[in-house]
């Protein structure tokens, strides 16, 4: 599946069918770290005594998902790029209240097949 973020396609397939690889520019990537404050430290003590979702770090960890997902792009058309391949999220935990969001992928500029095909008599 591919989805379009204004000039840049991004999926996490290898390739984008009915287009071509015309250039691979490098890896885009986007990062961003998270603390969770004190306050949301305290709801989500609380909420656990209870059970159920933590609805305050979900939020946070949306935004946080769609921060790096922006920084990838913006780096994939600093690189040139209109398209980005393999697109991947992970998170690492740098300590008890930090979270660090990765967002990466192969930037490349791409072309449809049709304009890369000689049409001969």
């Amino acid at each position: 599946m591919a989805i379009n973020e204004g000039s840049i396609i991004i999926t996490t397939t290898p390739y984008i069918p009915g287009y071509r690889v015309v250039k691979v520019l490098g890896i885009a990537i986007g990062i961003t770290v998270r603390t969770r404050g004190l306050g949301g430290r305290f709801l989500a003590q609380l909420r656990s005594l209870v059970g159920g979702e933590i609805t305050e770090f979900v939020e946070m960890a949306e935004q946080a998902r769609r921060q790096a997902i922006e920084r990838m792009i913006n780096h994939a058309r600093e690189l040139g790029a209109n398209a980005i391949i393999s697109f991947r999220l992970d998170s690492n935990e740098l300590s008890d209240f930090m979270d660090e969001i990765i967002a990466y992928g192969t930037a490349v500029l791409i072309e449809p097949e049709s304009q890369s095909q000689v049409v001969q008599d």
